[in-house]
């Protein structure tokens, strides 16, 4: 029973480690990218934004991922480290 108490909580902890280390990918592609053009490509995943109107509300959905290669491998380290916790 603690097994599934405490699995359930760690979904919050992977998923900030899993943005700090995107974050972290992302910084270091940002300030690489002059010297080491290759750090700069990047490939877009998502859905473009779509506004629903419903008169007394409206919603707008979308998500796009911007992934490059430290991008990418920032998240494999915080899933590393997740593991390692």
């Amino acid at each position: 029973m603690a097994k599934i108490i405490r699995g359930a909580s760690n979904v919050g902890i992977l998923l900030l480690l899993l943005l700090a280390g995107g974050l972290v990918g992302s910084a270091v592609a940002n300030s690489l990218a002059k010297s080491v053009p290759l750090l700069a490509a990047t490939g877009k995943i998502g859905l473009q934004p779509t506004t629903l109107d419903l008169q007394f509300i409206q919603l707008t959905f979308g998500f796009t991922l911007d992934i490059g290669l430290t991008t990418a491998l920032g998240l494999v380290l915080g899933y590393i480290v997740y593991r390692k916790i």
